[in-house]
């Protein structure tokens, strides 16, 4: 036992002021080797439900905050066995907080990919509004998700955004969304004629659901105009665009054969002579 206890505490010198004992050694070897199987449970209990695809890009992650945290219980157990790591800490402190700062968006971005993975609010496919654009998602990485616009520009989006900004997900219910085209007419048109020609404008494109059937609400009295607004259902809202236009381009034929009048403002100037 004398001959084990002499070995354990055996030292090793590093200069005047760290000292570090066979048995400081062990105890960071057994740290190590368990911080290593909990980040091991800690990756399988997060990625066990993710897609393989999504499992692969935690694996980058897991292995880079091992090494941190290897980093960590190094200098954690050998402060608390009475190594002097105080110097180690007050020359690294100063570049720490530099690359602190730098780094902050950086694993913001990554904080946030790791919810989107887990959380699994966007998926690939998706349709998502964000900050005013609108994109389907190709990609979703830790740091960066990937959509393509309308007119196939590619937008890549910083994931901590969503964590800022209120996120729509277009087909979080479903590809089918309601969809709506506003339309004015002219005061003392037949109101009744203008709903029935609305709705034969919608029933007759190609790309609207007749389930649920179109609908057409009387909106407001405007300043020049009598507002409707025809609501209707699509299977793909990232190309709603197209069936938009191609019903205003029908709606508006349709009233030219009904004589139904679309205004423009007016504005009555009253000239005052003094």
């Amino acid at each position: 036992m004398e001959k084990i206890n002499a070995i354990l505490n055996h030292s090793f010198a590093f200069g005047n002021e760290v000292h570090i004992t066979v048995k400081v050694l062990l105890l960071v070897i057994i740290a190590l080797f368990i911080a290593s199987f909990m980040i091991k449970l800690l990756k399988k209990l997060i990625t066990r439900k993710l897609p393989t695809e999504d499992k692969l890009k935690f694996t980058s992650l897991f292995s880079y905050l091992k090494w941190f945290f290897y980093i960590i219980i190094v200098l954690m157990t050998l402060h608390n066995m009475g190594v002097n790591v105080t110097a180690v800490f007050a020359t690294s402190a100063a570049l720490l907080i530099g690359i602190g700062l730098a780094l902050q968006t950086f694993f913001q971005d990554i904080i946030s990919g790791i919810f989107i993975l887990v959380d699994q609010s966007v998926h690939v496919g998706d349709i998502i509004e964000l900050d005013g654009k609108v994109g389907r998602v190709v990609e979703i990485k830790l740091r960066t998700t990937r959509a393509v616009t309308f007119d196939n520009k590619v937008l890549v989006i910083p994931n901590h955004l969503y964590l800022t900004n209120t996120l729509f997900n277009w087909t979080e219910n479903g590809m089918n969304t309601r969809e709506s085209v506003d339309v004015g007419v002219a005061y003392g048109s037949d109101t009744a004629l203008v709903k029935r020609v609305l709705l034969d404008v919608a029933k007759a494109n190609k790309d609207v659901y007749s389930h649920p059937e179109p609908t057409v609400f009387f909106t407001n009295f405007g300043d020049s105009s009598l507002d409707f607004k025809l609501v209707f259902t699509l299977n793909d809202s990232f190309q709603s665009a197209i069936p938009k236009s191609d019903i205003r381009f029908a709606i508006d034929k349709a009233f030219r054969e009904h004589n139904i009048t679309i205004p423009f403002p007016q504005r009555d100037v009253h000239v005052v002579k003094s």
